[in-house]
């Protein structure tokens, strides 16, 4: 997920943007460290050279080494500052430790030297174990506080010499300094070794939450069910896109939360439900209607639920789960459908030959009648004995279909599009006799694509047929057009001037036993699907505008990707090595 649909999470802002495992020398708490370690040394360079150029001003510096060795060592601190990056140091004496560490330890021992015993620098020492043992190793950290011990010791030596006196204090005190830089050495480096580990592993922790958030948002975005989350005012502070669907008006689209269920009429049943919700702290179940200003109503199942409070300062909230019931009735149907369905694929043989026994008893029948009143009861039954018989064939296909498993290819045959399209259009323009209603463009000639003569034709009067059922009636009110995209792909496209499907029927259009109308058995787009899928091709519904009548128009196209034949596929590599013929 992106920032900006973190700040609008399930779970409230993100604070766990980090990689799950960064490098050490990426983590912020080291940069942290680093930074303010190497402003600490800028810092202390900048008051030992104010501190030596006062002291020489006062007279009480004669020597200009002094100044000299704070001049170099603030400009040595200064360059690090700014030209380095954050690091840790290594494991050993590297040239890093000796740029740093090394320079701190040599600056701070050679004032101790040239001021002599004045002004005592050895708190100075601390910071050079301190950068070692926090930024390095165990062993650079032991190794700097022994490098310091060695350095105060040689110091007390010398001025145990200098002085003729008893040389016992001076190391003593040296060596109780040395003591207390590994001692300082061991517990810095254990207490930043174990804050270390503790950020690493509360960065796992993080990370593994962090993605269990992700996957939970992503799993509440795409619920077929609406969810909000609704605190004791009535303030939306969530909702995902089923939920906006059910509550925005056909009009205007639902503003992003935070939004009030107060401010919209319609939703003055929700607002009820979950105030009794808060009133009664209980699970409440109730069907409502939404209706919005000029537009139907929209029969919703709502339920809520109430989330766990923990603490006295804690938000209460009441999560509201919705269900469109005509949603929920369509997958009934659906399922009611499909299991009468496995139950007439296996009457469909058994139907089948009396079937046809009938069709032909009335053929002859009719043969002998000469009444018109008995010649249209048997026009009836030829006209249902058709009709019986489509959905017959209709139920085998899906059989056939089944037991050819998923894995079934059809062998390659191909055809020229615009020649059988026009020749199929032209057929069942005459057999319906809707010459006028029925308007096809064709601009794929001669390309070839793959695909059964036969069954380009039972896919495209399956949508002519429903195509018909749906359309206006007018002038091209059905249209029918071939093209080839820019990348090669070639689409054959019904379109009908009608209404937009309802979102519940759009969901199921291809599923077997589906239909929006009683008198249909809810197998022709199915059945499409199927033959597309034989052949490579893939079929999908969309709305979109058409030119009808010298007007652009609003209405329902099934559009077919087809695959293109062989040849037509080598001539296209041939000229654009870069397209490929199916995408």
């Amino acid at each position: 997920m992106q920032a900006a649909d973190e700040v609008h999470s399930w779970f409230g802002p993100s604070l766990l943007n980090t990689d799950l495992e960064p490098a050490d020398d990426t983590l912020p708490e080291l940069e942290r460290l680093w930074r303010g370690f190497m402003t600490a040394r800028v810092t202390l360079g900048l008051v030992l050279l104010l501190l030596q150029i006062t002291l020489y001003g006062l007279g009480q510096v004669s020597t200009l080494w002094l100044l000299g060795v704070c001049v170099g060592y603030f400009l040595s601190a200064l360059a690090v500052r700014i030209g380095s990056r954050p690091r840790r140091l290594g494991r050993t004496f590297d040239l890093q430790w000796g740029a740093v560490i090394g320079v701190d330890v040599l600056v701070f021992a050679s004032l101790q030297f040239l001021h002599g015993s004045s002004i005592n620098y050895t708190p100075l020492f601390a910071l050079p174990v301190l950068l070692a043992s926090v930024l390095g190793s165990l062993l650079l950290a032991m190794g700097t506080a022994a490098g310091v011990t060695l350095m105060l010791l040689l110091y007390a030596v010398r001025l145990s010499l200098q002085t003729h006196g008893d040389v016992t204090p001076h190391l003593i005190q040296a060596a109780l300094t040395g003591a207390g830089s590994f001692v300082i050495a061991f517990l810095s480096h254990q207490l930043s070794t174990r804050l270390a580990s503790e950020e690493r592993r509360a960065r796992r922790s993080q990370s593994a939450a962090r993605i269990q958030q992700q996957v939970n948002d992503l799993v509440i975005e795409s619920l077929n069910d609406g969810i909000l989350v609704v605190d004791a005012r009535g303030t939306v502070h969530a909702a995902n896109p089923a939920a906006r669907q059910l509550l925005q008006s056909d009009n205007q689209p639902l503003q992003p939360p935070p939004f009030t269920l107060s401010s919209e009429t319609a939703w003055q049943p929700l607002v009820d439900l979950t105030q009794q919700s808060f009133a009664y702290r209980g699970i409440q179940q109730a069907d409502i209607n939404i209706q919005h200003a000029g537009q139907g109503p929209r029969h919703i199942r709502v339920r809520t639920r109430l989330t766990a409070t923990r603490g006295s300062g804690a938000k209460n909230l009441c999560v509201v789960f919705l269900q469109d019931q005509r949603e929920m009735e369509a997958r009934m149907r659906t399922e009611k459908l499909a299991s009468m369905g496995r139950m007439s694929a296996a009457v469909a043989h058994e139907i089948r030959n009396p079937l046809a026994a009938i069709a032909q008893a009335n053929a002859l029948l009719d043969e002998d009648l000469s009444d018109p009143r008995l010649k249209q009861l048997t026009g009836l039954v030829q006209q249902n004995a058709q009709r019986l018989e489509k959905i017959v064939e209709d139920i085998l296909d899906i059989l056939r279909v089944q037991k050819r498993g998923a894995g079934y290819v059809q062998t390659p045959e191909t055809l020229r599009l615009d020649e059988s399209v026009a020749r199929i259009c032209q057929d069942w323009a005459q057999q319906v006799q809707g010459q006028h209603v029925l308007y096809w463009h064709l601009a794929t000639a001669p390309l070839q694509v793959d695909f059964a003569q036969d069954h380009l034709r039972r896919v495209l009067v399956n949508l002519l047929d429903n195509a018909q059922r749906y359309a206006s009636g007018q002038a091209e009110s059905i249209q029918v057009a071939t093209e080839v995209a820019a990348r090669g792909q070639v689409t054959l496209s019904v379109w009908s001037e009608a209404p937009p499907l309802e979102p519940s029927v759009e969901r199921h259009l291809f599923e077997p036993f589906f239909s929006s109308e009683s008198r249909s058995s809810g197998l022709g787009l199915y059945i499409c699907r199927e033959l597309c899928e034989r052949h490579g091709a893939a079929i999908a519904y969309q709305r979109v505008q058409r030119v009808a009548r010298g007007t652009r128009m609003e209405g329902n196209e099934f559009f077919i990707s087809l695959r293109r034949a062989r040849e037509a596929n080598k001539t296209t590599r041939a000229v654009n090595s870069t397209d490929t013929p199916w995408h």
